[in-house]
C-alpha cells in the first residue's frame, strides 16, 4: 500500500490497519530526517497549510508548525481568540475565506465532536482533524501507538491500559480505535464516574483498581483530569483522586516487572503522575514529543500526496 485509503485524517476510526502501517513506516523516515543536521526536505514546497485552532493548544501546535516547516509548506497560523469568530461569523464561511487564500490544507482543532467531519463535507481541502471537543485526536493516538512500536518491536499482543479522566477525554477514544486495530489488549482505568457507560461496547474491559491495572499492563497511559470540560463534580477532591489513581514511584517499584509510562501532556505533576515517575527511565513522555513531529510529518505528506 503506498497511499492512503481516506482523504482526510478526521478519526482514527475511518483508518485501516494498512493505513496505519504506511502511516508509521512513513514516519520511520521522517524521525531519520529530523534527527539529521539539516532537519528539511522540499516534499511538501509547493503546499500551502492553515493551521485553525479554536481551542487553546500548546504541544499539538507547535507540532503540527515544526512538522509543516520540515517538510518547506508555506503556514497560515490562525487562532480564534483575536479572529471574526468573536463577532459571529460562521465555521464555513472562516475556512471559506481563508480556502479562498489558496490553502490546500487545513489543520482544525475545534471544540465541538465532528466539527472536522463537517467540514470536511463542505470545503475544497484535505482536513486534519487537530481534536474535536471530547470525540477523537487522531494524531495523538498514531503518535503515541509509534512510540509503543520503537519501544517494544510491535503492539500485537501488548497490554495497554488507559488511566483517569476517559469520559472527557479524545485521546482515550483514539486509542482504544488506534490500540485495537493493531492487535493489543485495552483496559481502561478509573472511578466510575470518569468511565463513559457505553466504553464495554468498544471491547474494553473496566478495572477500578490501579495496581491490578498496572500488574496486567505492558504500558500504561496516564491521562490529565480535564477540569475545563467537566461542568460537575466527577470525584470529592484532586487529592483523593490523586491517592486512588495517581502513579507514583513506590507504586511503579511495588510492581515485580517494567512497565512503561506514558502521557499525552500537558501533565498535572503531582495529580496523575509524580514528577519522579514522569522523569524516569520508564517514562517515554519525550519520546511521544520527538515522535509528534515524525508521525505528523507522514500524516501531512501522505495526504498532500493524494491530491489529484
Amino acid at each position: 500500500m503506498s497511499k492512503l485509503s481516506v482523504e482526510h485524517l478526521l478519526g482514527i476510526k475511518h483508518l485501516q490497519k494498512e493505513d496505519l502501517e504506511l502511516i508509521f513506516s512513513t514516519a520511520d523516515n521522517f524521525k531519520q530526517v529530523i534527527n539529521r543536521p539539516i532537519k528539511k526536505v522540499p516534499s511538501l514546497r509547493d503546499i500551502t497549510i492553515a493551521n485553525l485552532f479554536f481551542e487553546n493548544s500548546t504541544r499539538t501546535k507547535l507540532s503540527f508548525e515544526l512538522a509543516e516547516k520540515r517538510l518547506s509548506a508555506d503556514i497560515i497560523n490562525f487562532s480564534s481568540a483575536n479572529s471574526s469568530v468573536k463577532k459571529g461569523e460562521t465555521l464555513i464561511d472562516t475556512v471559506n475565506n481563508i480556502l479562498s487564500m489558496k490553502v490546500d490544507m487545513v489543520v482544525m482543532r475545534h471544540p465541538n465532536p465532528g466539527a472536522a467531519e463537517f467540514l470536511s463535507k463542505h470545503v475544497d481541502a484535505k482536513i486534519v482533524n487537530a481534536g474535536d471537543g471530547a470525540h477523537e485526536h487522531p494524531t495523538q493516538a498514531l503518535l503515541d501507538a509509534f512510540s509503543i512500536r520503537e519501544k517494544y518491536g510491535d503492539v500485537n499482543g501488548k497490554n495497554v491500559v488507559i488511566v483517569g479522566d476517559i469520559l472527557h477525554s479524545r485521546v482515550a477514544l483514539s486509542n482504544i480505535f488506534c490500540l485495537q486495530k493493531l492487535g493489543a489488549n485495552v483496559k481502561v482505568c478509573g472511578p466510575l464516574t470518569l468511565i463513559p457507560k457505553h466504553i464495554k461496547t468498544l471491547g474494553v474491559e473496566v478495572v477500578t483498581n490501579l495496581k491490578e491495572a498496572l500488574k496486567w499492563c505492558d504500558v500504561a497511559m496516564m491521562l490529565r483530569i480535564q477540569l475545563e470540560r467537566q461542568d460537575m463534580k466527577f470525584f470529592p477532591s484532586l487529592r483523593e483522586y490523586s491517592m486512588l489513581y495517581g502513579l507514583d514511584k513506590q507504586l511503579l517499584d511495588s510492581l515485580d516487572k517494567q512497565i512503561t509510562v506514558m502521557h499525552p501532556g500537558p501533565i498535572n505533576r503531582g495529580v496523575e503522575i509524580t514528577s519522579d515517575v514522569a522523569d524516569s527511565k520508564q517514562s517515554i513522555i519525550l519520546n511521544q514529543v520527538e515522535n509528534g513531529v515524525a508521525v505528523r510529518m507522514a500524516v501531512l505528506y501522505l495526504l498532500a500526496g493524494k491530491k489529484e
